[in-house]
C-alpha cells in the first residue's frame, strides 16, 4: 500500500473550513480504496500567526515542506494584513521555492450548476498559467517614497527557459485532450520585448507538436471570446498575470469561484506541487458554514490523479459530480446547503 504525507496548509478565512472538509473526504476515499493511504501533516501557517510573529514560514519550514508528496492548500490573506504581504509571505515563496512553474485551472459548467452564459454548456477548457516568473517575478522597486518625484517599477521577467517549459507543458496536456487544441494569450502588439518573446517560442515549440491545432488571441480580445464563443476554446496558456486574470473569469462563466480548482505543479516531481482552490479567503462568508466545498473536493481529485491514484481521483470527480446535479448547492450557486450538507453528500457517495 501506497502511503503519501500531505501537508495541509489551511491559511485564512474559509480555507480552514474548505480544507477541512476536503482532509475529511480524501480520508474517506482512502479507506473506501484500500490501495493508498493519506498521512496529513497540519501547518497553522496563517495571517494570525503573521501578526503574532511577524512570519508566515517559520524558520526550516519550506525545508519541512519538501519531504512531504504534496501540499493541500487553502487560502492566504486577511482584512489585518496587506494583501501584497500574504502573498509574498506564504504562496509565492512555497510557489516559486518549489519551482512550481505550472499553474492548471480546469473550468468547466458541472452537472447541475448553471453557467450565466447561455451556451454555457461550451465551457471545457484547461487554463495553464506561467507561475514563476513574468509580472510577479518580484522585481522592482521604489525609490524616493513619499515624495512628489517618487518612483514604482515592476519589471515582468521573461527567460527563454522559463517560456519554453510551460509552453511544452500546455502543448503536451493539449495533446491529450481530445479537441488537441491550443490558444496562445498574450499583449504583444503593446508590450514588444516580452510578449514577443512569448510569441516566438510559442510558435517555434509548436513545430514539436503538429498534431496540436494552434492559435494567438491578445489578451483583451480572449475574454470576448470566452463570453461569446466558449466552444471554440480549449486549452489556454498566458503569462502569469494574464492567466490569472482570465482564469477567475473562467471560474465565473462556470458557475462560481467556489468550483475551481487549481493545481501548481513541479511536472518534474524534484519538488512537492501544492494544490489549492482558486477562490481565496472570502472574509465575508468565513465563519457562516456556508463556503462552497466543491473547489477544495476538485481541487483534491487533481492531487490525487497528479499522486497516480487516477482511479480515486475518477471515483471524486464522479461524487462531485453526482452531488452538483443532485441539486446540493451552497449559496454562491444560488443554494441552501450548508458547508457540512455538501461534504456530507460527497461522502455518502464515497461510502457507498
Amino acid at each position: 500500500m501506497n502511503t503519501y504525507r500531505i501537508a495541509a496548509v489551511p491559511g485564512d478565512g474559509i480555507g480552514v473550513e474548505v480544507i477541512a472538509a476536503g482532509v475529511e473526504v480524501l480520508e474517506a476515499l482512502a479507506r473506501r480504496s484500500g490501495s493508498f493511504a493519506l498521512d496529513f501533516k497540519h501547518f497553522d501557517w496563517n495571517s494570525d500567526n503573521f501578526v503574532k510573529h511577524g512570519h508566515y514560514i517559520p524558520d526550516g519550514g519550506l525545508e519541512e515542506l519538501k519531504t512531504f508528496d504534496s501540499i493541500f492548500f487553502g487560502a492566504v490573506g486577511a482584512l489585518n494584513v496587506p494583501d501584497h504581504v500574504s502573498l509574498w509571505g506564504l504562496r509565492l515563496p512555497i510557489c516559486q521555492g518549489f519551482d512550481q512553474y505550472a499553474n492548471v485551472r480546469p473550468a468547466r459548467v458541472l452537472p447541475g450548476v448553471k453557467s450565466p452564459l447561455h451556451n454555457g454548456q461550451d465551457i471545457d477548457w484547461v487554463v495553464i498559467r506561467e507561475n514563476s516568473e513574468g509580472e510577479y517575478s518580484g522585481n522592482g522597486g521604489r525609490v524616493h517614497r513619499g515624495l512628489p518625484e517618487e518612483v514604482a517599477t515592476e519589471v515582468s521577467v521573461f527567460t527563454r527557459v522559463g517560456v519554453e517549459r510551460i509552453h511544452r507543458f500546455a502543448f503536451e496536456l493539449a495533446r491529450t485532450r481530445p479537441r488537441k487544441q491550443l490558444t496562445l494569450v498574450t499583449k504583444s502588439n503593446a508590450q514588444r520585448h516580452g510578449m514577443v518573446l512569448w510569441d516566438e517560442v510559442f510558435h517555434e515549440v509548436a513545430k514539436d507538436f503538429p498534431d496540436v491545432r494552434i492559435d494567438k488571441e491578445l489578451v483583451d480580445a480572449v475574454t470576448t471570446r470566452m463570453v461569446l464563443k466558449p466552444g471554440t476554446l480549449d486549452v489556454i496558456v498566458a503569462t502569469n498575470l494574464h492567466a490569472d486574470i482570465l482564469s477567475d473569469l473562467a471560474a465565473a462563466l462556470s458557475g462560481s469561484l467556489g468550483i475551481a480548482p487549481t493545481a501548481n505543479l513541479n511536472p518534474g516531481k524534484q519538488f512537492p506541487s501544492m494544490f489549492e482552490p482558486i477562490h481565496g479567503s472570502a472574509f465575508d462568508i468565513t465563519g457562516k458554514g456556508v463556503a462552497n466545498p466543491i473547489a477544495t473536493f476538485w481541487t483534491a481529485a487533481m492531487m490525487l490523479e497528479h499522486l497516480g491514484e487516477v482511479q480515486a481521483a475518477r471515483q471524486l470527480m464522479s461524487a462531485i459530480e453526482a452531488v452538483t446535479e443532485a441539486g446540493v448547492h451552497t449559496p454562491d450557486l444560488g443554494g441552501t446547503a450548508t458547508t457540512r450538507q455538501v461534504t456530507d453528500a460527497v461522502l455518502d457517495l464515497l461510502n457507498r
